[in-house]
């Protein structure tokens, strides 16, 4: 069958293309309600086909969530994020694995790369976390936790990876809400000392074995063959 030309839909483009700057900026929030269709058309100056081609692209991408007779709802804010939402979904257990799969790789290679200044945001992040444990402040724990594991990622200096985790951020914030339990005692809740030390100490296999650790430990909860915390290259 010969090829055609395609053909450019100019304005939906350029509809895609505002909307989805409004959900990266952060300007339509996380989980937040967007304008009604009508709306849109006033303020876009464009058709309403228009409107509901490019909702309905960025919804495949993941982007938007489109609840009939509730309105559209912003569900990512990249499409990275919305993919592993979309492949996901509200499965914590998959999640998890996905959590594990880029987290044990980036402390690996954080052991080998990190520097003194990174050493010094984990700490920190840990120091408040265990403050906002002792103290039972959920929002606290879930933001110092989600970004020790930012750092510690991104101190793996790969590129690739960092991208990638980044784009799951939302899925990871979202994963460290469910499983925090603030009813459980400070002293049982898990650290991540061992780790810090493990990747301060230059040492690729602790640091791999002490990040897939207490993964293994959540998906066991859950019923889950734990998997096993050893790299899988040798050091």
């Amino acid at each position: 069958m010969p090829l055609v030309t395609a053909k450019r839909t100019g304005l939906v483009d350029q509809v895609i293309a505002q909307i989805r700057e409004l959900v990266t900026s952060g300007e339509w929030p996380l989980g937040e309600k967007i304008p009604p269709e009508a709306e849109l058309v006033a303020a876009l100056g464009v058709g309403r086909n228009t409107v509901r081609e490019a909702v309905r692209a960025l919804s495949h991408a993941g982007l938007l969530e489109v609840r009939q007779g509730d309105g559209t709802f912003v569900r990512a804010t990249n499409e990275i994020s919305g993919a592993v939402r979309k492949l996901c979904g509200p499965e914590l257990r998959q999640i998890l694995e996905v959590r594990r799969a880029l987290e044990v790789e980036g402390a690996r290679l954080a052991a080998r790369a990190r520097t003194e200044e990174e050493l010094r945001q984990m700490s920190d992040c840990l120091a408040e976390r265990d403050t906002a444990v002792r103290n039972r402040d959920s929002e606290a724990v879930i933001t110092t936790d989600t970004e020790f594991h930012r750092v510690l990622v991104a101190a793996s200096h790969n590129p690739v990876l960092i991208s990638l985790y980044d784009g799951i951020r939302e899925a990871v914030t979202s994963s460290v809400a469910t499983t925090f339990n603030p009813e459980i005692p400070p002293e049982q809740h898990v650290s991540h000392t061992a780790l810090l030390t493990a990747v301060r100490d230059g040492d690729p296999r602790r640091a791999a074995e002490e990040a897939g650790g207490f993964l293994d430990e959540l998906l066991a909860q859950m019923g889950t063959e734990s998997l096993s915390a050893k790299p899988s290259t040798p050091e």
